[in-house]
Formats: C-alpha cells, sequence, structure tokens
C-alpha cells in the first residue's frame, strides 16, 4: 500500500501529491454543511476545487450518498493520484476527476455545493518545488477570481464552503462580500482552548443568511483530541 491516510470508508494515497492529508481537509470535509445547499438531494453535483488527492471529495460522497462529486485539479501528478483514489472506494460511481484549470472550466452544469481548500500563501518566499509552489500559494489561484468563478459555477440556491488561516479570512470576508455573497455559517478553528484561533471555516452563499457563529477546538487539554474534534471527524478517524 502507498503512502496515504486511511480512513473507515476509505484509503487515500497522497505520495504523489504536493499537499498530503492534512488536518485542514479533514475538517472542510466533516464540516461543509449539505443543508443549506440542495447537496442531499437525489442526483445533486457537488465540486471540488483543487482537489489534490480527492480526500475531500471522498469525504463528500461518504456524507451525500447519492451525489455525484467533481474534482478539478490542475497538477498532473495528483490528479492521477485523485483518480486512482476514487477507481479504488466504494463510491466510484460517484466521482469524476476532472484535469485542467477551473478559471478556464465551463461546465453545462450549476453546482449545489462547492468546496475548496486553496492555496493562501501569500507574499511568502517560493520554494524550489514548483507543484508545492501551486498548491500553496495564491498566485496559481488568486482568490478574488476563486470567488467570482465559484459564483458563476453555483446553483441558485447552493453554498460555497472553504477554509483559509485566521489571518486572511477577514479580508476575504471583506471581498467577498462586496462581490455580493453572504455568510451562512463561519468557525474558527483553534489547536487548544487557549490559544487564538488558526484556521476559519466558512460558508457562503448569494442569497441573504444570518451566520451561525461556530468555534472548535482540536486539543483538550491532555493534548489529546477534543471531543468536539472527534464527534465531527467519528465517521473518518479509524480510533475514533
Amino acid at each position: 500500500m502507498s503512502a496515504g491516510f486511511k480512513c473507515k470508508q476509505f484509503f487515500v494515497g497522497h505520495d504523489q501529491c504536493a499537499m498530503k492529508v492534512g488536518t485542514d481537509g479533514l475538517l472542510l470535509g466533516a464540516w461543509a454543511s449539505l443543508s443549506n445547499s440542495n447537496a442531499m438531494s437525489a442526483g445533486a453535483t457537488l465540486l471540488d476545487i483543487g482537489a489534490g488527492s480527492g480526500l475531500i471529495s471522498l469525504m463528500l460522497a461518504q456524507r451525500a450518498a447519492t451525489a455525484v462529486v467533481h474534482a478539478i485539479e490542475l497538477d498532473a501528478n495528483a490528479a492521477a493520484q485523485a483518480a486512482y483514489n476514487f477507481q479504488q472506494s466504494p463510491f466510484a460511481s460517484r466521482l469524476q476527476l476532472l484535469k485542467g484549470d477551473i478559471l478556464t472550466y465551463q461546465p453545462a452544469e450549476r453546482y449545489a455545493l462547492i468546496v475548496s481548500n486553496p492555496p493562501f500563501f501569500d507574499n511568502a518566499l517560493l520554494s524550489a518545488d514548483l507543484q508545492r509552489n501551486q498548491a500553496r500559494h495564491t498566485a496559481s489561484l488568486p482568490l478574488p477570481l476563486l470567488l467570482a468563478k465559484a459564483a458563476e459555477l453555483l446553483a441558485v440556491d447552493g453554498s460555497f464552503a472553504l477554509i483559509l488561516p485566521e489571518t486572511t479570512a477577514q479580508a476575504f470576508s471583506q471581498l467577498a462580500s462586496a462581490q455580493g455573497w453572504f455568510a451562512s455559517a463561519s468557525c474558527q478553528v483553534l489547536s487548544r482552548a487557549d490559544k487564538v484561533p488558526v484556521r476559519r471555516l466558512m460558508q457562503w452563499q448569494r442569497s441573504p443568511a444570518a451566520p451561525a457563529q461556530q468555534q472548535l477546538v482540536i486539543y483538550d487539554e491532555s493534548g489529546g483530541y477534543s471531543e468536539q474534534y472527534r464527534q465531527l471527524l467519528r465517521d473518518f478517524y479509524l480510533n475514533f
């Protein structure tokens, strides 16, 4: 078995991907709401932008048992690995890998739910690894263009969920509001209760909403996973 991450219902190989399976992807795949869109309706189609290893797509396919999930990935190695991960999963018939650039993607359909764990490093030193740069830095997918493209691809009653560093979230929220988006949910993620937030999970839609404000703590005082984190990931982690 290649290097990767084993979940209760599927395995995610990631040795060919610049960004490995990590907490950000696991959080987004488990947290993104399927109820404030038509994502749970029969035949709904969901979109994972920048799929990487395919982790989030696989999580969504497990959670939304009748949905079809399209995953678009620019990097050839990651796309090939995600496609293989899909083929080996119990959800293979409902997963489709699209190799290409989201900014030039022109599908005939619109999506009930769009998710993205986007590149978020800005004004940071680039490494010698071009694949890793593409996966990590906003130059490969600027956030204003990501928002505009999500608006273009979203169904009327759909929603867009993503995860960003807390330091980026406020500026992103202002940008989203300026582009006509409305927050339906926001969750600050803390490593421990006594630490500052490090990530923010957000879900957006195109119609007015009263956003649900949440907070999630990953580790408890003893250094183990918190009960809150265990409850969120219980359908995926082998030992939860």
